[in-house]
């Protein structure tokens, strides 16, 4: 066949374009960001800062579309945390650990609440190591819950001969039906 020349029938054969959807991009396994809401020790008082933080990187993953290699990024880009009392914070900065309160805030009342960090990701991707393109769409990935309890703090006399057990105060209760806390009344979206 001379140089240049087409096999019988290519002519007609258009090039295949491969891209990635919002759906494909929701199908591939993205990992949530570590999400942490101190401090450590799983108790608060009401009424002070609870220091929020996520650890989360761009990820690449990678498939095959058609046989040939195509690479995905996924990078945050929001985080929202639901405090569990109706409160939501959402914010494009992941935090930082304590002493930083850029990303805090404060239960008003007693007992247990479960913080949830659900993080949005933007996707690109590569085919066969060409050029980054976009996809449309994001994906959101929930992280698991954290357990905190707010813990209201009162003045009270003691006994200066009793001494003071650090290992037991103050009271922590378990978990159940009846410690659970309530849900704020002047719960809002707030975005930092």
């Amino acid at each position: 066949m001379p140089q240049g020349a087409q096999a019988p029938g290519a002519e007609d054969e258009k090039p295949v374009v491969i891209t990635v959807t919002q759906k494909d991009f929701a199908k591939l396994p993205v990992e949530a960001s570590s999400a942490h809401a101190g401090p450590e020790q799983g108790w608060l008082p009401a009424n002070m800062d609870l220091v929020l933080y996520a650890d989360s990187e761009a990820q690449e993953l990678e498939t095959e579309l058609l046989d040939t290699p195509v690479r995905i990024r996924a990078t945050p880009v929001e985080y929202r945390w639901d405090l569990g009392d109706g409160n939501v914070l959402v914010t494009d900065n992941p935090g930082e650990p304590w002493p930083s309160k850029d990303v805090s805030a404060t239960f008003a009342y007693e007992g247990w609440y479960d913080v949830t960090l659900t993080t949005t990701y933007e996707g690109q991707f590569s085919v066969d190591g060409g050029e980054w393109q976009d996809i449309d769409g994001t994906v959101e990935i929930a992280s698991e819950p954290q357990e905190i309890y707010s813990k209201s703090l009162e003045s009270r006399l003691v006994n200066p001969d009793r001494p003071h057990d650090e290992e037991r105060d103050p009271f922590v209760p378990k978990r159940s039906a009846d410690t659970e806390g309530p849900r704020d009344p002047n719960a809002t979206i707030k975005e930092i």
